[in-house]
């Protein structure tokens, strides 16, 4: 597992609970911004996934 993994990952979850406590608060600026780092998170996590994979050749 390689920073790149690691960091999308705790960016997806980050984003998660943001999501969360903006829907709690009826933020729908929170929420936005929670998928936003959701999906950032995603991308990250896919980059190192797909360094993992050539490094594994």
């Amino acid at each position: 597992m390689n920073k790149d993994q690691v960091q999308g990952s705790a960016k997806q979850v980050a984003g998660k609970v943001q999501q969360k406590a903006g829907e709690m608060v009826n933020s729908k600026e929170q929420q936005v911004k929670g998928v936003a780092r959701q999906i950032d998170g995603n991308v990250q996590k896919s980059y190192g996934n797909a360094k993992e994979a050539l490094k594994d050749r």
